[in-house]
């Protein structure tokens, strides 16, 4: 094996990501080498591409990108054994610590001291990854490598959806950006009687429909208010899955919340915001849920059932396939808003055969 691999990396504090040679990083005891297959990406990664605001007080470059992936065990430390050479793998994205007070109390997902890869620590734009193996999952051999390497993400999804009490109910999502695009497929798998999803893209509001949603709305010249209230002869929704991070959104669809009904909050917002806390929670009687990450491993237990049973099917979801050596393409048509999710593969001759749209 080279000394060397090629990486993605934000070189310094700028727009842009330059593709370097850099060295294969070292494992430790606790820790495995995963040579990558294919690694996807994420709204977090393009941020770090433009260099806004969040990422210039979050990233110290340089520091190699990314944090889905999938791929093959090569090396293990001394200390390894729960996974060998030759293991197909996916991991999760947040490297905890193991010992602060919620590690020690099953909410690993909120460790005090969590590294995320690709922001804090190097992530996975690269032809091999080191991290602690206490954090890989083994994949079943059949599962392809652009679906292995979604997982992180589609945990968010899962998460959030099994947060709330879904099944035989009407569920809004706001926002069908890739995540909420997969929330409405697990919501669709896990019992939920009647699917709304609203956005500002028809694009994307195309593939809500293909992932299961039964009603859509593009908000910028539909009232969606009045659609949704029509639509359940004036009971609107019971469960809000809010994936979007815009305040509008967020509005809307605790508008349209039924008394009693139930929130998960996902999407970031960008800046504080007013609240209509008195009309929209209290007196609603609303239950909120705020949701990080994916529950270790409660989480990939749930998304691995739904992935291996076939109830949810995230085929739609792929609409553009990229070399590494590409990123940077792949990053523009993402940023222009008209993809699903984009996969890229380190070995160019291991993609599959689908021309881009």
């Amino acid at each position: 094996m080279s000394a060397t691999m090629q990486a993605v990396v934000k070189v310094d504090a700028r727009p842009g990501m330059e593709l370097r040679d850099v060295p294969i990083p070292p494992v430790g005891p606790y820790d495995a080498l995963v040579k990558i297959r294919a690694t996807s990406i994420c709204g977090t990664d393009l941020h770090i591409y433009h260099w806004d605001d969040w990422a210039a007080s979050r990233l110290m470059p340089p520091l190699t990108i990314g944090h889905e992936f999938c791929g093959t065990v090569v090396e293990i430390g001394s200390a390894v054994s729960q996974v060998k050479p030759g293991d197909y793998v996916s991991g999760d994205s947040h490297v905890v610590c193991g010992t602060c007070h919620q590690c020690r109390t099953s909410r690993a997902h909120l460790c005090q001291n969590t590294q995320i890869l690709g922001v804090d620590r190097n992530g996975c734009w690269a032809e091999y990854i080191v991290l602690p193996a206490a954090g890989l999952w083994l994949n079943p051999p059949g599962l392809a490598p652009e679906y292995a390497s979604l997982q992180d993400n589609l945990g968010n999804a899962v998460h959030t959806a099994f947060s709330t009490q879904m099944a035989n109910r009407r569920v809004l999502v706001t926002g069908c950006g890739p995540v909420g695009l997969m929330a409405i497929s697990v919501s669709r798998a896990i019992g939920a009687r009647e699917i709304f999803a609203t956005d500002l893209s028809d694009y994307h509001l195309s593939l809500a429909k293909q992932m299961g949603a039964d009603h859509v709305y593009n908000v910028s010249h539909e009232n969606m208010y009045e659609a949704i209230m029509d639509q359940t002869n004036g009971e609107g929704i019971d469960v809000l899955l809010e994936m979007s991070g815009a305040a509008a959104a967020m509005d809307q669809g605790f508008s349209v919340l039924t008394l009693g009904g139930e929130v998960a909050l996902l999407g970031l917002i960008p800046k504080p915001l007013l609240f209509d806390v008195n009309n929209h929670i209290i007196f609603k009687g609303a239950t909120v849920h705020g949701v990080t990450g994916r529950r270790l491993w409660d989480t990939w237990y749930e998304m691995s059932g739904l992935l291996t049973s076939g109830r949810v099917d995230l085929s739609p979801l792929v609409t553009h396939r990229y070399p590494l050596a590409s990123f940077d393409e792949a990053l523009r048509e993402m940023s222009a808003g008209h993809t699903g999710k984009v996969v890229m593969y380190p070995d160019p001759s291991s993609m599959p055969i689908q021309a881009n749209p």
